[in-house]
């Protein structure tokens, strides 16, 4: 297979299991709001924090293939995550307290989530460890 089918095939799997990861989060999401009355900004926090463990767990053996050492990938993650999560926060507690509908502002929010974590997986946390797992 060819180096640009497989960035295409690792391109698609990502977003396949994104979006599953996107349903944790936003069904995990609507629970805490509409159920457990939650507000926004804390809904949100539980909601990702699911949802990135589903995601981090599938696109390390599906995805990238990666034999890399668990916790040292884990600890990129969780770096990338340390900036991401207080920034999300931050604008999902502002947009919602300033009007924005907060199921528009967790979309936007996930989009955003999506293209910088595939970004940040594929460049950073797995970028020596690519197709290095056994099949």
């Amino acid at each position: 297979m060819t180096d640009t089918k497989k960035e295409l095939l690792r391109s698609l799997k990502f977003t396949l299991f994104s979006i599953s990861a996107g349903l944790i989060q936003i069904v995990s999401y609507t629970l805490f709001m509409e159920v457990f009355h939650l507000v926004p900004w804390v809904s949100y926090l539980i909601s990702l924090t699911l949802s990135v463990v589903w995601n981090f767990t599938l696109n390390r053996k599906y995805t990238f293939h990666s034999a890399n050492n668990v916790p040292v990938a884990m600890l990129k993650v969780l770096a990338f995550y340390l900036v991401f999560t207080p920034l999300s926060t931050w604008w999902t507690k502002a947009l919602t307290e300033a009007g924005w509908n907060a199921y528009l502002v967790e979309f936007l929010t996930m989009l955003v989530n999506f293209v910088t974590e595939f970004l940040f997986q594929r460049f950073v946390v797995f970028r020596n460890s690519i197709d290095t797992a056994k099949k």
